[in-house]
C-alpha cells in the first residue's frame, strides 16, 4: 500500500471520506522525511501543514524559561496526524516546538489547499469539523488526565494510544509526557508487568 493509499484508508475510517472526494486532494499531498531531532514546526512559527505520519514519532514540547527544562505536551506516532492544532486552525504563532523523536516520514498538505477542499466538498468540510473536534478531545483528555487520573492510569492510556512508543522513545521523554519522575515510571512499569 502506498503512502497515499494508506492516508486515503485512514481518512475514510476517520471521516467517511470516499475515494472520489479523497481524489480531489491527491495532487496537494507532499512527502517529507525528517531526521531525528529535526523540527516539524518551531516555537512562534505558524503551523501551515497538516501531516500524516507514515513512519516515526514526533513530540510537541515547551521549554521552562526559568529552568530550561523541556516538557513534553503531545506525542504523535505512525498512522496518526501531526499538527499543532491551535496554531494550524487559527493560523497564529505556535506555543510549542514540534520535533521528530525518530527518523520519520510524513505526507502533508498545506492549510490553503485544505481550505480550498473545504469549499469544494461537503465531505472535506466534515473532515475539517472532525479534525477540530479531535483537537479539542486530545487537549481536554490531556488536561483531565492530570486532574482526574493517577500516573498509572495515564501510563496505560499512553500505551493504548501509542502501543509501540517504548520501542522508539527514551524513557525520560515518556516520564516528561506523563508528568512524573523516571523512578516513578520504573515502579509503574514493574507493577504492571507483575500483574500480567
Amino acid at each position: 500500500m502506498t503512502d497515499l493509499e494508506e492516508l486515503a484508508a485512514t481518512m475514510e475510517a476517520f471521516a467517511g471520506l470516499k475515494a472520489a472526494d479523497f481524489q480531489l486532494s491527491a495532487s496537494f499531498w507532499q512527502n517529507k522525511h525528517y531526521k531525528k531531532g529535526e523540527f516539524y514546526n518551531e516555537h512562534r512559527n505558524i503551523c501551515k501543514h497538516l501531516g500524516f505520519i507514515t513512519n516515526g514519532v514526533f513530540r510537541s514540547y515547551t521549554i521552562d524559561e526559568k529552568t530550561g527544562e523541556e516538557k513534553n505536551v503531545f506525542l504523535y506516532s505512525t498512522n496518526g496526524f501531526v499538527v499543532t492544532f491551535k496554531s494550524f486552525i487559527n493560523q497564529i504563532p505556535c506555543d510549542y516546538f514540534t520535533q521528530a523523536m525518530t527518523d520519520a516520514s510524513v505526507i502533508y498538505i498545506n492549510i490553503l489547499d485544505l481550505q480550498s477542499l473545504y469549499q469544494r466538498s461537503h465531505q472535506w468540510e466534515k473532515f475539517g469539523r472532525l479534525l477540530a473536534q479531535e483537537a479539542f478531545n486530545v487537549t481536554m483528555t490531556r488536561i483531565e488526565g492530570f486532574m482526574f487520573k493517577t500516573p498509572e492510569e495515564r501510563y496505560l492510556d499512553l500505551v493504548k494510544q501509542h502501543p509501540d512508543i517504548f520501542n522508539h522513545v527514551p524513557l525520560y521523554h515518556i516520564s516528561s509526557y506523563l508528568g512524573i519522575q523516571g523512578p516513578s515510571l520504573s515502579r509503574i512499569r514493574k507493577r504492571i508487568s507483575e500483574k500480567n
